[in-house]
């Protein structure tokens, strides 16, 4: 089973973001609150979405399921107060778990967490870890997405290992479900989301745990970052050598028992340079499909996201690890995926009646 651990329902009705959108007018007019039961999405609209967009891609390149979250971007923890973010993740996951309903064999949900920067840090946490019980044991959700930077560009809360977190991560490890750290939009004009914001919080977040004893703490936690891990692999041996001079323990040790990395790197030679660095054991096969970079590659014909027609033609890969990228590995990180096996094309279109 090929297995995209990272994807996104980024053609979720209009509804959606015009619900969020009066949302977050109502809040900043007049401190108001749009009530949740407001927003209406027929099945018709989200199978439509889904038929024409995911799942139509998942059949053209060949990958069965995918782990499927809220919009990364549209996350954007820094509006409103702490209700405001609750009340937008629990629309918003409530509507992947619509989708996950229609398409048990093509979808497992990821969670958005009700994040919220400032002074509001520490409790949003604790509603993080509440949303989080919630998604996971009533909606059957299989992990969920991080911000490490709710500030949304300007990077003003503590860092991830800060103990701040641990009421969140206490909750992963009782619940045994991974989280992606992937941070959302990016309001620091400074600072661009897709190929800044992103792929910066991603090497930032693992500095961070370098330099952090989080795993001694939580030693069966289990973080994955996002595209390719932005810098790491390319750094490996600075990482490798600051841990050195701090006299900490090498990186094999002190994190690949904890820390993944996925693959969304739309780059041949990045990927192979991912692969080649990285265990195969801490890599997981992703596409963040439908996301962040849409067109055709004018060099290879395949759209930039189609990460598995670009691990297809990296020979130096053996059989064992191919297959452990591709499936494999995520069964390990996502334990409750097991058991979701794919549902053939009838199946599908039974559940989707």
């Amino acid at each position: 089973m090929i297995v995209d651990c990272h994807g996104h329902f980024t053609t979720a009705p209009p509804a959606l973001g015009q619900w969020r959108e009066r949302q977050i007018r109502a809040f900043e007019d007049a401190g108001a609150r749009v009530d949740p039961g407001e927003l209406r999405i027929g099945d018709d609209e989200i199978r439509a979405a889904i038929e024409g967009g995911q799942l139509r891609l998942q059949r053209e390149r060949g990958t069965d399921l995918t782990v499927f979250s809220p919009g990364a971007g549209k996350m954007a923890h820094h509006y409103g107060d702490e209700r405001t973010s609750l009340d937008w993740s629990r629309v918003a996951n409530d509507l992947v778990a619509r989708v996950c309903g229609l398409f048990p064999g093509r979808f497992a949900g990821a969670c958005q967490l009700p994040q919220s920067p400032g002074d509001a840090l520490a409790s949003s946490v604790r509603s993080s870890a509440a949303e989080l019980e919630r998604c996971v044991t009533e909606l059957g959700f299989v992990g969920c997405l991080l911000n490490p930077d709710p500030s949304d560009g300007y990077w003003q809360a503590p860092p991830l290992t800060d103990r701040v977190y641990y009421p969140l991560y206490e909750k992963m490890a009782e619940l045994d479900v991974p989280a992606m750290v992937h941070v959302a939009m990016s309001r620091n004009p400074a600072v661009q989301g897709t190929c800044a914001h992103y792929l910066n919080g991603d090497t930032a977040v693992f500095m961070q745990l370098c330099q952090s004893d989080l795993f001694k703490d939580f030693p069966t936690l289990r973080l994955i970052l996002p595209h390719g891990g932005g810098a790491v692999p390319y750094h490996w041996g600075r990482y490798r050598g600051v841990m050195q001079d701090q006299g900490r323990p090498p990186l094999e040790e002190a994190l690949l028992g904890n820390v993944f990395f996925d693959t969304c790197v739309y780059h041949r030679r990045g990927l192979e340079l991912l692969t080649d660095v990285i265990p195969a054991a801490n890599v997981l096969f992703a596409s963040e499909m439908i996301g962040a970079v849409r067109g055709v590659d004018p060099e290879t014909g395949h759209r930039f996201d189609d990460v598995k027609a670009l691990l297809d033609t990296i020979e130096s890969l053996a059989d064992d690890d191919r297959e452990a990228i591709y499936g494999g590995n995520a069964l390990r990180v996502f334990p409750r995926l097991k058991g979701r096996a794919t549902a053939d094309d009838d199946q599908q279109k039974e559940a989707a009646r």
